[in-house]
C-alpha cells in the first residue's frame, strides 16, 4: 500500500507539472504574437512561502531558476535545496533575489544568491559589493526600477538609473544585467512595461552587456513579453496561493 506522504507527493508533482504546462504553454503563445523565440525567455519560478520539496519537484521538471524575496527563508530552503542536488550529483540551479533588501542584509544574501534583481540605491551597490567580495564569488545585478514614482515599495526612478547603473559596473565583483520591475498595482502593464524597456534601452546604450528585462508575472506576463522580457517571475499560476503563515 503507498503511503500518505508518498501519495500526496505524487499527487503534488502532478499538480506542479500541470500548472508548468500551462505557464509554458502561454509563454509560447506570448512569444508567438510578439514574434519571439520562447528559447531567449527566462522562467523564473517564485518559491517564496513554499517548501523546499517543491522546488525539488519544480526542479525535477526541468526548472532550474528559482525567485525568493525574503532573506531568511531562502537562505535555509536553498542551503537545503542545494544539498539535496549536490548528494544527487545535479546542483545545476540559478537563485534570483527579487525582494527589497536592506544593506544590512546584504553580505548574507551576497553569499548565496547568484542574481539579486532589486538594486536601486547606491548604498545597496556596496554592501553587495562587499559580500561578494567576502564570500569570493561574482554576483548578476539588475536595477529595480519604480514606474509609478513610488520608492516606499522599492525601485530608482528612471531619471536616476543611469547613475545607479555606473555605479554597478564599477564593481568588480558585480555583473550589471539589466532592469527589473513590477508594474504598478491598477495601472496599464503595457504602458509600464513600455516605459520599462526604454529605460533598458538607455542603460544598454551605456553597458551593452546589461540585456536582461525582468518584466511579467502570474497576471500580466504576456505584456512582459510583448515589451522585450527575457525573464518572468512567476509564482502563484505555478505553485498556487501562498500558504497561510502562521
Amino acid at each position: 500500500m503507498t503511503s500518505a506522504p508518498v501519495a500526496g507527493a505524487e499527487a503534488r508533482a502532478g499538480q506542479l507539472r500541470d500548472n508548468l504546462a500551462a505557464v509554458h504553454e502561454r509563454i509560447a503563445r506570448g512569444c508567438a504574437e510578439a514574434g519571439r523565440d520562447p528559447a531567449d525567455v527566462t522562467l523564473v519560478v517564485v518559491t517564496k512561502y513554499f517548501p523546499a520539496s517543491d522546488v525539488l519537484l519544480l526542479h525535477h521538471l526541468g526548472e532550474r531558476h528559482f525567485g525568493e524575496n525574503r532573506d531568511q527563508e531562502a537562505g535555509e530552503k536553498f542551503r537545503e535545496v542545494r544539498q539535496a542536488l549536490s548528494d544527487a550529483g545535479e546542483p545545476d540551479l540559478t537563485l534570483h533575489f527579487i525582494g527589497q533588501l536592506q544593506s544590512n542584509k546584504a553580505a548574507h544574501v551576497a553569499a548565496y544568491a547568484d542574481v539579486v534583481e532589486s538594486v536601486d540605491r547606491a548604498k545597496l551597490v556596496t554592501a553587495l559589493a562587499k559580500g561578494a567580495h567576502a564570500a569570493d564569488r561574482r554576483l548578476r545585478v539588475l536595477l529595480q526600477v519604480s514606474l509609478d514614482g513610488d520608492t516606499s515599495r522599492g525601485g530608482v526612478l528612471p531619471h536616476d538609473v543611469e547613475g545607479l547603473a555606473d555605479a554597478v559596473a564599477a564593481q568588480d565583483r558585480l555583473d550589471l544585467r539589466g532592469v527589473m520591475a513590477v508594474a504598478p498595482l491598477g495601472a496599464d502593464p503595457d504602458a509600464a512595461f513600455t516605459r520599462l524597456r526604454e529605460v533598458a534601452d538607455g542603460i544598454r546604450d551605456r553597458h551593452p552587456q546589461a540585456d536582461w528585462i525582468s518584466a511579467g508575472m502570474s497576471g500580466d506576463l504576456e505584456a512582459g513579453l510583448r515589451h522585450g522580457a527575457t525573464h518572468l517571475r512567476v509564482g502563484t499560476a505555478i505553485l498556487g496561493s501562498r500558504p497561510s503563515l502562521l
